[in-house]
């Protein structure tokens, strides 16, 4: 089960699933619909919403190799201490889509490489208004009960009506333990670097985890999962100081 290919039978086994869940190159469709709630931005601590739509739909090569691809559609409500205007605005924001090539069995260690794509679908002052594009790569493992693993991007813009280049980094590192009937233990915070940010500005980096727990509603089956990450280092000014993640997402096993 190196791929954590999820088939039929392991759909009424809420622990294999859990593991299944927290691969994200694991030949699996799912939406996962994340909410992140960053407070304390500005000098009025005022609060930050993003719910990234983020399905998951894998694809089959050949017997040896699958395409894992991932999109994440960020919705978001501004803080006007963000905007130009000072007022508060919603909308959409630029969408990141992924594509992993992942070896069908990869033995005790799971990994996946690939492009990964900027698009300015954002609204206003919610848009990069640059498209981009750079590489993405995730390695990870899965002993007894555990999921550790990382993931990692760089995105450079190449196009686009923008005033201000894109340079941005993402490292994702994930622990996660695995308890008995579908709960977990999970810490997995998002690193990241805006490379064209002076030093003050450049680096967020938060720490925490949360639980979360694999379950059925009927016949489908779910994961639900809640976290809150101190941010240790963040811009300037400007930058969050906490993040409070609620997850919920559909499972669609083969």
């Amino acid at each position: 089960m190196a791929q954590t290919e999820v088939k039929a039978g392991y759909a009424s086994d809420t622990e294999a699933l859990a593991k299944a869940v927290q691969n994200p190159v694991a030949s699996m469709i799912s939406l996962p619909l994340q909410n992140n709630i960053n407070t304390g931005i500005g000098p009025n601590d005022q609060t930050q919403n993003i719910l990234n739509i983020q399905p998951v739909w894998p694809f089959e090569l050949n017997d040896d190799w699958n395409l894992i691809t991932r999109t994440i559609v960020p919705v978001i409500s501004q803080p006007g201490v963000l905007t130009p205007n000072g007022e508060r605005i919603n909308g959409l924001g630029d969408t990141t889509f992924t594509a992993f090539v992942s070896p069908s069995d990869a033995g005790d260690i799971i990994w996946g490489v690939g492009p990964v794509f900027l698009l300015p679908t954002g609204k206003d002052e919610l848009t990069a208004d640059k498209w981009g594009a750079g590489i993405s790569g995730v390695v990870l493992t899965m002993p007894g009960r555990w999921v550790i693993g990382s993931l990692v991007n760089n995105i450079w813009s190449f196009a686009g009506d923008g005033k201000n280049d894109v340079n941005s980094f993402l490292w994702q590192y994930f622990i996660n333990y695995n308890f008995d009937e579908g709960w977990y233990f999970t810490s997995a915070p998002i690193i990241t670097a805006n490379w064209e940010a002076d030093s003050d500005h450049r680096w967020t980096v938060p720490f925490g985890g949360g639980f979360g727990k694999v379950f059925k509603i009927g016949k489908q089956p779910m994961n639900a999962q809640l976290s809150a990450y101190k941010n240790v280092i963040t811009p300037d000014d400007y930058g969050a100081d906490w993040q409070f993640r609620v997850q919920l997402q559909f499972l669609f096993p083969k």
